[in-house]
Parts: C-alpha cells; sequence; structure tokens
C-alpha cells in the first residue's frame, strides 16, 4: 500500500524534493559536520546555550519563507497542537541540549559508536507507537551497516573495544538518540502542512521550551566569546545540521517511512571519516574501505521497499 504526499506539503525544488536516498545521505553529511563542529567548540559554548543560539538562529532564518505557510496551516497545526509541541520538545530541544552536553563529558569516537544504535531506536519507537516491525531484510540491512561502523570506528581491529571507556557522556547520548528515535516515529504521525510550517513551528517552540534551561545556564556560566571562531561555528550549525538537515530528513522519512530511513544514521562516521581523510590529512586504509562497503550494502539493503503481497 503507498501513500499519496499532498501537493502543498513540501515545497519543491525540482526532482531533488523526491529523492529520499539522496536527501537522507545529504542530512547524515551535515551531520557529520555537526558531530565535528559541536566537539571543536564543547569548551567555547555552555550546551543549553549553543542548542538555544542554534535552534532561535535557524527559526530567525526560515521564518520570512514560512510565516505565510504557518498562517495557511494554523489551524491544522492547532487541532493537533499537543503532538506538534510533543515533536518539537523531543526532536528539537531536549535531542540537541543532551547532544551538545554529552559532548562536554565524551569523545568523538564514542559518540560514532554510539549513534551506530540509532536505528535500533527508531526501530524500537516505531513498534511502540506505529506497531510497526522490522522486516527481516531491513534487520540484515541495519546489522550489515553496524558492522561497517564499528569496522571505520576501530580501525579494523576488535581488540580496540577494550579501550573504549564509557562515562556519563555516553549515557546522555544514548538518552539523546532515543528521544531522537521517537522524534522520527511521531513525525510519521503528523497532519498533512507544508515542509516550511513544520520547521518553522517546530523551530520556534524548541527554542521556546529553551528558555527557562537557558536563563538557568546563563546565571551559573559565562556567555561564550564573541569572535569569528563561535560566530562560525553557529552560523554552520544553524544553517546545515538545522535547516537544510531537518528539511531533507522530514521529507526522506515522510516518503519512506521510519525504518527504512532510519540506516542512513550510519552514513554519519562514513562521511566524518571521509573528512578527515579530505579535509585533516588522515591516511586511508584497508579498514576504510571494507567499512565504507559493508555500510553502503547495509544501508542499501534496510532501505529498500518490501516486496507487497
Amino acid at each position: 500500500m503507498t501513500t499519496t504526499t499532498p501537493p502543498a506539503e513540501a515545497p519543491r525544488f525540482g526532482w531533488i524534493s523526491d529523492q529520499a536516498y539522496l536527501l537522507l545521505s545529504l542530512t547524515s553529511l551535515f551531520w557529520a559536520g555537526n558531530a565535528i563542529v559541536g566537539r571543536a567548540i564543547a569548551g567555547h559554548f555552555p550546551p543549553v546555550t549553543l542548542s538555544f543560539l542554534r535552534w532561535t538562529c535557524a527559526f530567525l532564518i526560515v521564518a520570512p519563507f514560512a510565516w505565510r505557510h504557518l498562517i495557511a496551516d494554523w489551524k491544522v497545526i492547532r487541532r493537533h497542537l499537543p503532538l506538534m509541541v510533543s515533536v518539537s520538545v523531543i526532536g528539537i530541544s531536549t535531542f540537541n541540549t543532551l547532544q551538545y552536553t554529552a559532548l562536554q563529558y565524551t569523545s568523538a569516537l564514542n559518540v560514532l559508536l554510539l549513534q551506530s544504535t540509532a536505528p535500533l531506536f527508531v526501530a524500537l519507537w516505531a513498534l511502540i507507537v506505529l506497531r510497526m516491525r522490522l522486516t527481516l531484510t531491513q534487520a540484515v540491512g541495519i546489522g550489515s551497516s553496524m558492522i561497517g561502523v564499528v569496522v571505520i570506528i576501530l580501525h579494523g581491529n576488535i581488540a580496540e573495544l577494550a579501550a573504549i571507556d564509557l562515562n556519563r557522556g555516553d549515557v546522555l547520548f544514548v538518552c539523546a538518540l532515543a528521544s531522537f528515535g521517537l522524534y522520527t516515529t511521531l513525525t510519521q504521525k503528523r497532519p498533512p502542512m507544508h515542509a516550511l510550517s513544520f520547521l518553522g513551528f517546530t523551530f520556534g517552540c524548541g527554542a521556546l521550551f529553551l528558555v527557562p534551561l537557558e536563563i538557568w545556564e546563563l546565571s551559573t556560566k559565562p556567555l561564550p566569546a564573541i569572535d569569528w571562531r563561535n560566530l562560525g561555528a553557529l552560523a554552520y550549525v544553524a544553517v546545515f545540521p538545522s535547516i537544510l538537515a531537518y528539511l531533507c530528513y522530514n521529507r526522506g522519512v515522510r516518503l519512506i517511512g521510519a525504518n527504512r530511513s532510519a540506516p542512513f544514521f550510519h552514513l554519519v562516521p562514513v562521511f566524518g571519516s571521509a573528512m578527515a581523510i579530505l579535509f585533516l590529512g588522515e591516511q586511508p586504509h584497508l579498514y576504510h574501505a571494507v567499512g565504507y562497503a559493508l555500510v553502503l550494502a547495509g544501508v542499501v539493503i534496510a532501505a529498500r521497499k518490501p516486496k507487497t503481497a
């Protein structure tokens, strides 16, 4: 059974608007950059402040384009206000604040390793909320791509697992992944509306719910320095992993569903390691090729459309 997306639901950017695999791959690319930037500035921005500024800036950027769609869709939003607020708090306020807090305490290696479990959280929430089970093909694909992630992160040496030191940052990051899995699942229940309405509302509402935490944090921690490094990082996280990534991700999930979209999380460490090779001068090795092949094979297998009887 297939579903038809209402014509007014998504902005049209030509053929790319219906290319779910490309949209979800771009999402992973932008989020790979977010993990690198977030870890690099972890000591420069308090976590709530970074999350609050990220979503406030993203909302201010998208608001001029989303405003007329928000007005047109307001009756629909108001009828489904509990769901819309829940999605905003879970996917915007909670996820990113936990993510940035976790990056204060844990390493990039741990984050990338734990991030490979994200599809499992999506599958769990899809089962609980939507009564949607993973197919055998999807489970095999997720398993293959998870192995590929581990191969890349551990440099092909399983003994490296013994050197990983889990800490409270890792626990916080697992909680962040659980919240984003629920966000992904709940977006499947959202009412038909323009994509910019959904983005504008969730960004604005998510930032609003961070205000009390932001006031508390500002009373206990110093403001970040206003310099080109911090401004550049803020501009990046507001545009690429926020506006563009969420626009691509929401559309991709809408097109192929939560379970088929989830394995694309495994492309984040693939893109992250590729960036390190291209821009940081790291040397490519055989384990990179093996890991990439396993991840890509797993994503293709898991994202395939199930056969209908």
